[in-house]
Order: structure tokens, then C-alpha cells, then sequence
């Protein structure tokens, strides 16, 4: 097997639905929109496409790719200090849970799964209540570990979060199978734009900023009758 193939199984099998990280139990904010009847088959995809361009781009894209450079050079307090401030970045309780949950879900995995000094180096900072543990600096540091490429991980786990989004769409009812994949290929720019500008942001410029989705995730957070835990 050539180095290079070894990673881009590494990249598939943590973006894999299959992956126990909990990542593919959240609707992403989606189902608060359907609640609020704020979103249809159409518009759908626009919200996908403004999630990634304004929310999960610059702060979760950006995060893993800091926290894949920090990792990369052993740079744990960077990597605390990354987790620390796209935690502070989420406004809502149940994003926050959702990040750290799903996060130290993965780290565990990837610790049995792919081992390594980085990964248990940054198990410490999360046990020593050093970092909170989100899901997209444990994934920086898992890809890191698994030597995968920083605009791989990043762009891997944009299609990931967006896979999830439009599978809680189908669970919605708000797409079907095959305009879903329809989705997922139309949007394969969007990813490449968004993977690019996290590759270049630094820790000052971290943050999203959706307003709206924010407000459904608050009115979300206190509905009754929930399917996802986000």
C-alpha cells in the first residue's frame, strides 16, 4: 500500500458515516428551520450553502486546520488554545454540547482505531479539562495523526457535515435519496472555496456569524418534540 492511499483511507474511514463520533445524529441547526417552517426542498440547499460559507467555515473548517498545523508541530497549548476559543464561539448550550460530545466520541475512536503520541497527547489536555474537546480539533488532530494532508482533513470533513445535513434533510422529508446526491455534487465548489479560506485564516479571525441559525438553534433547543439532538 503507497503512503499516500494509506491516508485517503484514513480520511474516508473518520468521515464515514459508520464512524461512532455521533457526527450523523445532528441535524446541524436543520431541524429547528423545518419547525419554524423556515425552509423547503428549495431553500434547502441555500441554507446548506450559507452554513458552510458563514458558520461552519470559518469557525469548525478553520479550527481543524489550526489544530492539524498546532498538532503537526506538537504544539499542544496552540491546540488548547484553538479548542478553548471555537468552543466561546458557539453561542447555543446545545451546539456546545453537541461539539464536545461528538468530539471526545471521536477522540476515543481514533485513539483505539488509529493510536498515536498526538492523539493521546491531546487526550490529556481534554481529561486535564485543558480543552474542551470539540469534534472539529479532535478531528484536526486525528487527521494529523494519520499524516492526512491539512486541505484533505479539511475539505473531508466540510463533505462529512454536509452529508449529515442533507441525510437529516431526507430524515426531514425535505429531499429525497436521489436529488440529495444531486446536492451534495452541486456544492463540491462551495467546498473547495471553503476549504481554501480555512487554510488561511489564523486563530484571531476563528468565528461564524448566522444569526438566524442561531435563533432556530435556541428555539430548537427548547421544543418538545425533538428527532436530533441539534
Amino acid at each position: 500500500m503507497t503512503t499516500d492511499l494509506d491516508r485517503l483511507l484514513v480520511c474516508l474511514q473518520l468521515t464515514d458515516s459508520a464512524f461512532p463520533s455521533g457526527l450523523y445524529t445532528l441535524s446541524h441547526g436543520l431541524e429547528g428551520f423545518a419547525q419554524a417552517k423556515a425552509v423547503d426542498q428549495d431553500s434547502m440547499p441555500v441554507v446548506l450553502v450559507d452554513l458552510l460559507r458563514h458558520s461552519v467555515g470559518p469557525a469548525d473548517a478553520t479550527a481543524l486546520a489550526l489544530a492539524h498545523r498546532a498538532a503537526g508541530h506538537a504544539d499542544w497549548a496552540t491546540v488548547a488554545e484553538v479548542d478553548r476559543r471555537l468552543f466561546a464561539s458557539k453561542l447555543n448550550r446545545e451546539q456546545r454540547l453537541a461539539a464536545t460530545r461528538t468530539g471526545r466520541q471521536l477522540l476515543d475512536t481514533a485513539r483505539l482505531a488509529l493510536g498515536g503520541e498526538a492523539l493521546d497527547a491531546y487526550a490529556e489536555l481534554v481529561a486535564g479539562r485543558q480543552a474542551p474537546g470539540c469534534h472539529p480539533v479532535a478531528a484536526g488532530v486525528a487527521y494529523a495523526a494519520g499524516r492526512v494532508p491539512a486541505d484533505h482533513a479539511v475539505a473531508g470533513d466540510l463533505f462529512a457535515f454536509a452529508v449529515s445535513f442533507v441525510g437529516a434533510g431526507l430524515r426531514l422529508r425535505l429531499t429525497d435519496h436521489r436529488r440529495a446526491q444531486c446536492i451534495l455534487r452541486e456544492i463540491a465548489p462551495v467546498i473547495a472555496e471553503v476549504t481554501a479560506a480555512a487554510l488561511t485564516r489564523e486563530l484571531a479571525d476563528l468565528g461564524g456569524c448566522v444569526p438566524l441559525a442561531d435563533v432556530m438553534a435556541g428555539r430548537h433547543e427548547r421544543s418538545q418534540a425533538r428527532l436530533f439532538a441539534s
